[in-house]
């Protein structure tokens, strides 16, 4: 299956369901139970007037197709009447057939895309994605009584995929509202309203079939999914609960042929009205940002931290000058709570950082020394190029000969010019360089190779091999499977778990 994201959107169906016979239900199971609506028209009058469909269009030239591409298909429908027809007239007319003539570049033309959006504020704004908006140079709003205004973008959110647009009206619009999308259940009917394939208001029903759907999108998924079909020309509308309270915006469905197979995904409202009240006041979404890199709690680092549970989320670097850095948070941290928050795996922690205040004072537990803490940080707002600085570095020691580290089939030395040379390492290189790696050992079954760089030992900083050696000692006294080391490489830092059980101390064989 394939996820689809088109610039054309998508929309929301019903796939009915029948109960051939249904079982008797406890007291219990029946106060629970919630009757299907007899209809649900009397919500849909309601909610459609403040449906709108997004109409937006590029110009394209020659030079955006590059050298010698002809003219591209218009973004219609499919199945539209003109789709024929244009395909045919371009087909007659690309550079060298007949119209154009030879080398001749096509003239400019206008390629449109079309989507769905809903009405927040009775003064014109209007809320849809950023993907059926994105390169346009001229948006379009048509509302039910097909009166078409034309839309001013008043922000977009690229990685949230939210866009607000702003409309001109002589009378005050008819709105809806955000309601709460963590009140929303499994199973929970849900209304969905757009422009499927550029019909016009459309009208479907479905249930909430999932929540926290992840779909790798990028770093804030957490998406609702959805029974509804959403198909094309419905992105950016909204999904409704019975309340008539917008508690998503349908953006994105799985399949296999680009229909809907009933399973759609929505943005929560949670998370988007956050973000329509940044783009309104500031233009951009304006997200929390804690400065650290992170990286998974396996159950082998949990095992050599003295963690229960391989839960939270490891720091694996703090960017100097960052929120992190001023609240003396270390790398190697593991942090488990952030704002009051579980952070249950490492891809939590990135939402709840985003949604939390900019400027706000927000307590962070942290797992250290095999106990837990609690530090005060105070978030600041993402940088724009989401970059983060590399960590401060201090003057390497004398070069000396490799140190073997029984049973983990290493050879490490400390950094010396030499081995800068060798493995291109920065003038500033911290830490113990690994010279060598022994075959099937628990350093090279991790992936440790010559040139890596280990810059701690078990939370521990490591200046020369006999840092090393004296740390993997203390976790063989302490009866540890696992010894954690922070190894610095090409790709960045990370941290890497080497087995203590595979050999003895002094029975591994090293490289001659």
């Amino acid at each position: 299956m394939r996820l689809l994201r088109s610039t054309v959107a998508r929309a929301v169906l019903l796939g009915a369901s029948f109960a051939l016979a249904t079982p008797a239900l406890s007291p219990e199971q029946s106060a629970l139970a919630r009757p299907a609506p007899d209809s649900f028209a009397d919500l849909a009058a309601k909610l459609l007037p403040a449906v709108v469909n997004v109409s937006s269009s590029q110009t394209i030239t020659a030079k955006n197709g590059g050298p010698g591409a002809g003219p591209e298909m218009p973004m219609f429908p499919p199945g539209s009447p003109f789709e024929q027809f244009f395909k045919d007239f371009l087909n007659r007319n690309r550079p060298g057939q007949g119209g154009n003539g030879g080398d001749n570049p096509p003239p400019p033309r206008r390629a449109q895309s079309l989507g769905s959006g809903f009405i927040v504020d009775s003064s014109g704004y209007v809320v849809t994605n950023n993907h059926v908006i994105e390169g346009a140079d001229e948006v379009s709003v048509t509302l039910q009584d097909n009166t078409t205004l034309k839309a001013d973008i008043v922000g977009r959110d690229e990685s949230g995929d939210i866009a607000l647009l702003k409309v001109k009206s002589d009378k005050p619009l008819p709105t809806v509202d955000f309601g709460d999308s963590s009140q929303s259940r499994v199973g929970d009917w849900v209304l969905a309203i757009g422009n499927p394939f550029g019909l016009g208001g459309t009208v479907t029903a479905g249930i909430v079939s999932a929540r926290g759907r992840d779909i790798h999108q990028g770093q804030y998924d957490d998406f609702i999914q959805t029974d509804a079909a959403i198909n094309r020309g419905n992105s950016g509308g909204p999904l409704f609960n019975m309340n008539g309270q917008v508690i998503g915006i349908n953006t994105a469905i799985f399949s296999p042929s680009g229909g809907s197979i009933g399973i759609g995904f929505s943005i929560p409202s949670n998370m988007a009205k956050n973000t329509v009240a940044q783009l309104k006041q500031y233009g951009h979404a304006r997200r929390g940002w804690l400065g650290v890199k992170i990286q998974q709690v396996t159950p082998d680092i949990a095992e050599s931290l003295g963690l229960k549970d391989a839960s939270g989320a490891m720091v694996a670097g703090i960017t100097d000058g960052g929120p992190a850095e001023k609240a003396k948070i270390h790398s190697g941290d593991v942090i488990l709570k952030f704002d009051g928050q579980d952070v249950k795996e490492m891809h939590n922690l990135p939402r709840i950082v985003a949604d939390a205040v900019v400027g706000k004072d927000v307590p962070v537990v942290l797992w250290r020394d095999g106990k837990e803490m609690t530090v005060q940080t105070v978030l600041a707002e993402r940088p724009a190029d989401d970059q983060l600085a590399s960590a401060d570095a201090t003057k390497p020691a004398d070069a000396t000969k490799p140190t073997a580290i029984s049973g983990l089939g290493l050879k490490i030395a400390p950094v010396s010019q030499d081995l800068k040379d060798k493995f291109q390492l920065q003038d500033t290189q911290k830490g113990v360089v690994i010279t060598d790696v022994s075959p099937n050992t628990p350093a090279a079954e991790r992936g440790l190779k010559p040139g890596d760089v280990i810059m701690e030992v078990q939370q521990g900083e490591v200046t020369s091999p006999d840092d090393v050696r004296k740390q993997v000692d203390a976790a063989r006294k302490a009866d540890r499977k696992f010894v954690l080391m922070l190894i610095q490489r090409e790709g960045g830092v990370q941290y890497v778990p080497l087995s203590l059980s595979k050999a003895p101390a002094g029975k591994d064989k090293q490289p001659g």
